[in-house]
């Protein structure tokens, strides 16, 4: 009953549907495919099932989601492709859409909507454009981790105490590990970095085979008293729920951008536009803020702009999708070379 009230209180608060871009003829075309395949990176409790719910019910096209990483999207893409079967219409992530174009399994589209946004969130190709912001940093349990004790830089974290309560993602993603030292690289330079690096692998920290918001919900449990590389507005979302939890404005946090894309060939290629589009909309975009996350599109505002960097109390490093994927694999070597 409660999530039924929220999701309708979520789409009775999104702005008339008349305010966006999609055509008729759009429009027309996705309601004769009838259905959507999307592959996503998004948590589904708290942005999946609203966004479907939402656009199902302006639309009546039906949305059937499969939820995995960045990497594991692509090679679902890629292993389905080279079977001849492509399934999906729509994909999103913060590096997976770099690592399909290079098999041409991307189409060049985007939604009207994002021809006015800043050059950083839309391919000059058309590509990809971004659908809201990561902000990397650390979570902690309040329980287990008291005020006076809250780390205020990344290298409080060599502390003694918090040796083997300390947990990451082990996936090759920049909200795991492998992120964490693409975020010191760029900070640091070469050889800092690795100094900092050694020094934390002696922490014993613990290296989850899982997704960023997983791992953030094993700190809530008690089973580690941080989480790092977290999403800052994961805490956020689980704090109004009630668990012990709070995010840490270390800088710089690592801020990535979740972008979405059409794949090529898709079964339902009109579908995937409008969804795209809707996902991008003001209407689409008030979703994700009122669901605590951190639209892209820039005429709706976070809910709580504290989330994201400001370059003075809170500073923050961008990657793109590109930058990720051009250098992931440095990154999870040095990290498994290090740390595993």
């Amino acid at each position: 009953m409660k999530i039924a009230l929220t999701l309708s209180a979520i789409v009775l608060a999104l702005p008339p549907l008349c305010a966006r871009a999609a055509s008729p003829e759009l429009i027309a075309a996705a309601k004769k495919e009838g259905e959507v395949v999307w592959y996503t990176v998004q948590t589904i409790p708290q942005i999946v099932t609203p966004l479907v719910a939402a656009f199902e019910k302006a639309y009546g096209v039906k949305v059937t989601y499969v939820r995995a990483n960045s990497s594991d999207v692509a090679l679902r893409v890629l292993n389905e492709a080279k079977a001849g079967r492509t399934l999906s219409d729509v994909i999103d992530g913060t590096n997976t859409t770099p690592i399909l174009q290079r098999e041409n399994l991307v189409a060049s589209w985007t939604p009207d909507v994002a021809a006015s946004w800043p050059a950083s969130l839309v391919d000059s190709q058309k590509y990809w454009a971004a659908t809201n912001f990561f902000v990397n940093t650390i979570g902690i349990n309040t329980d287990l981790v008291p005020p006076a004790l809250e780390p205020k830089s990344w290298d409080d974290l060599l502390d003694p105490r918090w040796k083997g309560r300390l947990a990451w993602g082990s996936t090759a993603s920049s909200s795991a590990g492998p992120g964490f030292v693409g975020l010191m690289l760029k900070e640091r330079g070469e050889a800092s970095a690795r100094a900092l690096l050694q020094k934390l692998a002696k922490q014993n920290i613990a290296a989850i085979p899982v997704a960023a918001r997983q791992v953030l919900d094993q700190v809530i449990a008690g089973e580690y008293a941080m989480g790092l590389m977290m999403f800052n507005h994961h805490a956020v979302i689980s704090a109004a729920q009630g668990a012990p939890v709070k995010w840490l404005p270390i800088s710089p946090a690592m801020v990535t951008l979740n972008v979405a894309s059409l794949t090529r060939n898709a079964p339902h290629p009109n579908a995937g536009k409008l969804f795209f589009d809707f996902m991008i909309s003001e209407a689409g975009q008030t979703i994700f803020r009122n669901t605590d996350y951190l639209p892209a599109n820039p005429e709706v505002a976070a809910k709580d702009p504290s989330l994201i960097p400001d370059g003075v109390k809170f500073k923050g490093l961008t990657f793109s999708p590109q930058e990720v994927d051009r250098n992931m694999n440095d990154w999870d070597r040095i990290f498994r070379d290090i740390f595993q």
